[in-house]
C-alpha cells in the first residue's frame, strides 16, 4: 500500500523545498506542482519525497486524525 502524508511547506528553493508534519523536517521535491501555486505555509500531500497536491488546511488536519487513529490501532496487532 501506498500512503502520501499531509505536510507543511516551511521553506521553498523551487523546484525544492523543506517540508514538516508531525516534528519531522524533510526535503521535498516539488517538480509535478507549479511554482506559482506554492508559499511557505501551505500544505501538499508528500509520497517518497515528492509533492502531489496542494490541499487545505482542515483536508490536512482531518488526515492526521485519521493516520494516527490507524496507528493506534495498528499497534495493538503487534
Amino acid at each position: 500500500m501506498c500512503v502520501g502524508v499531509p505536510m507543511r511547506l516551511k521553506e521553498i528553493c523551487y523546484p525544492l523545498g523543506t517540508a514538516e508534519a508531525e516534528g519531522v523536517e524533510m526535503p521535498v521535491y516539488l517538480h509535478l506542482l507549479p511554482e506559482s501555486e506554492l508559499s511557505p505555509g501551505d500544505w501538499v500531500i508528500v509520497h517518497v519525497g515528492f509533492a502531489l497536491q496542494k490541499i487545505q488546511p482542515e483536508e490536512a488536519r482531518e488526515t492526521w486524525k485519521i493516520l494516527r487513529e490507524v496507528m493506534e490501532e495498528a499497534s495493538g496487532y503487534a
